[in-house]
């Protein structure tokens, strides 16, 4: 079946460089005589018709934007039958014929259980400040977070130093450390607390008290959200060290911002492969980085828990402490 109208829409959480990959589906797609519908918030848009055509001008003045224009929600409604089901009728009522998903793991996990049980082509392009696509080597959204997150660390340096104090600075990072792990590594932070590993935080004391005692007077602890609260730890440190200890909790700054050259020419490129995958009948792939290449990789494979080598940046930062 010729492809003639397509969709495109963003889930989950939102990453710096989503805008870049929506540009770049809407007009790589016009230029090949494709109509480009916008869906917006995500599979809510699909269930409730929430969907408008997109021209060339729909998408001027985003490359260097954060967040997604087609805005983003999670909805529960769409693991119901009835949800899916609406969501189909509008698929076949707007003559889509097929779907690009913007998105991370959990996304893909919906889009791979949709196109499968109503046979609708789908190609996800996988965009995650966290990382976590499996078989593929970085998500759009990624690199910006932590350099985010990382630009932040680089200025409450300067101060700990001026001002000889501790700093335990939480990022985000529910369930994985990779976030953290990167940052305190690219800044040379001296501790970093990840939901992966057992907290020790006597070990940690101790570090502190022995640098201190050695004429170390700063100190730099990041913490993934997953792993406990900047407020807690750094309280606890206070009580075991009797050293002034202050917190910065990063937040959702990390998901905004403007993406950085890697975020927006990945999403770019990913834009064009993901039109192309559609065009030649293919389906039920998320298209991105691996080995240095774009590759397309199932859904089934996509899905799986990434292995982030988490436990040998953790190591290597212990050793470069």
């Amino acid at each position: 079946m010729a492809i003639k109208r397509i969709a495109v829409l963003t889930t989950g959480g939102d990453a710096p460089g989503m805008n870049p990959a929506i540009r770049s589906v809407v007009r790589y797609g016009i230029s090949q005589k494709l109509e480009v519908m916008g869906v917006f918030r995500g599979w809510w848009g699909l269930i409730n018709e929430d969907l408008k055509i997109f021209d060339h001008r729909s998408v001027s003045g985003i490359i260097n934007q954060g967040g997604t224009i087609l805005k983003t929600a999670r909805c529960s409604e769409f693991f119901s039958a009835e949800g899916q089901l609406r969501a189909y009728d509008t698929i076949k009522k707007n003559n889509i014929d097929g779907l690009v998903v913007i998105g991370g793991n959990g996304s893909f996990k919906a889009a791979h259980l949709f196109c499968t049980k109503f046979k609708v082509p789908c190609i996800g392009i996988p965009a995650s400040i966290d990382n976590d696509v499996n078989g593929i080597d970085m998500t759009i959204g990624t690199d910006t977070a932590v350099n985010t997150a990382l630009d932040a660390i680089d200025k409450i340096r300067d101060t700990a130093t001026s001002m000889e104090r501790i700093f335990v600075v939480e990022v985000m990072g529910r369930d994985s450390g990779y976030i953290a792990l990167n940052v305190a590594l690219a800044g040379g932070c001296e501790g970093v607390i990840i939901p992966e590993k057992e907290l020790d935080l006597e070990a940690i004391c101790h570090d502190i008290v022995h640098g201190n005692l050695i004429g170390k007077m700063s100190w730099i602890i990041v913490i993934a959200e997953g792993a406990g609260r900047a407020d807690d730890i750094a309280k606890r440190i206070t009580d075991m060290t009797s050293l002034e200890t202050r917190t910065v909790v990063l937040g959702h700054v990390q998901r905004g911002g403007r993406p950085t050259a890697l975020s927006r020419t990945l999403a770019l490129d990913l834009g064009k492969v993901a039109v192309d995958c559609l065009i030649a009948g293919k389906t039920n792939k998320v298209v991105g980085l691996s080995c240095g290449k774009i590759a397309e990789i199932n859904f089934e494979t996509a899905v799986q828990k990434k292995d982030l080598k988490i436990l040998e940046l953790y190591s290597l930062i212990k050793t470069l402490t």
